[in-house]
């Protein structure tokens, strides 16, 4: 078949698979020939299961099919195309390595085994039974999927008997050190606001709690990646975790101080380190009246002040 053949007959198995009318379009389709290797010149008993990435399935779509997608479709083909394909249960995240982070370049997936042995028959006199037998069986098939995602999630203590889970990777470890550790040395008896993820954006939020403290933003925008507050001394601690970029610089300062403005506590803004190897490259930029806390070494804080320790400081 020819490139726009095999294109037509990917969104009709797309409709015929239930999907909902955003993921029935080009995009999808050919994120689907994707992953199942369909070039032109092959048919669907031709389909194959191998890992891919992002990047790959654009590559995949301009080489094949001549379609070139802007490097910023990026992020639509992830979350409007493979992310519902993922929980549908039609295709594998990172099956090779579940724990692989969220925003790892060698983030992959992989048609499922059964959405491939489905696939194989389209345009076959058996395609019909096999169908309605995987659309029985798909409910059960997504969840099953979705629990072996979900265990190799983080779980994150957020508060006496209430945990969340985080996409897993290096900076979610990171912040979940940031709310169990440093927060239990360096906040004792503080209340968690917010807790950003990397595969979610929001994995905590205490709306309310922020809006008291006459905070209110949009969780979506560029908050920090933990938000902490302490009562006692009414301070609210904006932390940043970083493993390969972010640290509270001047920008970033003056960022969170114009998004937190409103607070009637005092801010104090803390970049979180994995090691003093990852620490000693942002050196150079760390902002002045700022902290820094690396979870090798938990007990201690690197303050960049000059004139108090830990706490914030007058406008």
């Amino acid at each position: 078949m020819n490139a726009a053949q095999l294109t037509e007959q990917s969104l009709l198995i797309l409709r015929s698979l239930g999907f909902p009318r955003a993921q029935l379009n080009e995009r999808s389709a050919l994120c689907l020939l994707a992953i199942t290797g369909l070039r032109p010149g092959q048919n669907w008993p031709d389909a194959q299961s191998g890992l891919i990435g992002i990047t790959p399935i654009m590559e995949f779509a301009r080489e094949h099919f001549g379609k070139e997608y802007a490097p910023n479709t990026r992020e639509t083909i992830r979350r409007q195309s493979m992310h519902q394909f993922v929980d549908a249960g039609l295709a594998l995240y990172n099956p090779d390595d579940p724990s692989r982070a969220v925003n790892s370049p060698r983030a992959a997936y992989q048609i499922a085994p059964e959405a491939l042995a489905l696939v194989q028959t389209y345009g076959t006199d058996s395609w019909p039974a096999n169908l309605e037998v995987y659309l029985g069986a798909r409910d059960t098939l997504a969840a099953r999927y979705a629990n072996e995602r979900e265990q190799a999630r983080l779980p994150v203590r957020v508060r006496e008997g209430q945990e969340i889970h985080l996409s897993a990777g290096e900076h979610s470890e990171l912040i979940k050190a940031i709310v169990e550790d440093f927060s239990s040395r360096f906040v004792p008896g503080g209340k968690l606001v917010y807790v950003g993820d990397t595969g979610d954006k929001v994995g905590y939020f205490d709306e309310e709690l922020l809006a008291s403290l006459g905070v209110t933003v949009d969780p979506h925008g560029k908050m920090p990646d933990a938000i902490i507050y302490d009562a006692e001394r009414n301070w609210l601690v904006l932390a940043e975790a970083v493993t390969s970029h972010g640290p509270v610089d001047g920008k970033r300062r003056d960022e969170l101080k114009h998004l937190f403005g409103g607070a009637t506590a005092g801010l104090v803004y803390v970049t979180a380190f994995p090691t003093r190897a990852v620490m000693a490259r942002y050196l150079p930029v760390v902002a002045w009246e700022t902290e820094v806390w690396v979870s090798e070494a938990p007990s201690h804080l690197v303050h960049f002040n000059g004139v108090r320790f830990l706490g914030p400081y007058d406008n």
